[in-house]
């Protein structure tokens, strides 16, 4: 079973994935995926997942955040952001994790998924700042590897 786009672009599972199928399956179905570590095929059904509910196309997923399942968006994006990130579609991530850091400031774990996910690009003089905000939020506890170097004492 595997996750691809049907004729109207739309995730499916074997052709038979649609908007029909209640929110909640979908994104019980996705939360699977994850957790199997089919990261990629995770992030193809949350991304659409998240569009939904952003764009206001279904009464069922304004129901679902409404019900509490989701605590906003938020929570969907974050997941969609490690998806992102587990499948190595770096870009993805880090565009997610700008938004959700500038919509939720105090989200020392998206702070530190930002910088992590900089890292991994290579990009390491960036990634300085959001990990610095996530061990000030309290998400994150700098490795003594990566502590700045002791200063000696001058004479």
């Amino acid at each position: 079973m595997g996750w691809r786009r049907n004729e109207r672009g739309r995730a499916c599972v074997d052709g038979r994935m649609n908007t029909m199928t209640p929110f909640t399956l979908r994104l019980s179905i996705a939360q699977g995926l994850f957790e199997r570590g089919d990261f990629r095929e995770a992030a193809l059904a949350l991304a659409d997942l998240v569009e939904e509910i952003e764009g206001g196309t279904s009464e069922s997923a304004t129901a679902v955040a409404e019900d509490g399942v989701l605590h906003g968006t938020d929570d969907l994006r974050l997941l969609l952001a490690r998806a992102y990130f587990h499948s190595a579609q770096l870009g993805r991530a880090e565009a997610t994790l700008n938004r959700i850091t500038a919509e939720s400031p105090t989200d020392g774990y998206a702070h530190l998924l930002l910088g992590r996910t900089l890292q991994r690009a290579g990009r390491h003089d960036e990634a300085a700042r959001p990990l610095a905000l996530a061990e000030i939020l309290g998400d994150f506890e700098r490795p003594q590897a990566y502590a700045a170097p002791a200063r000696q004492p001058t004479d």
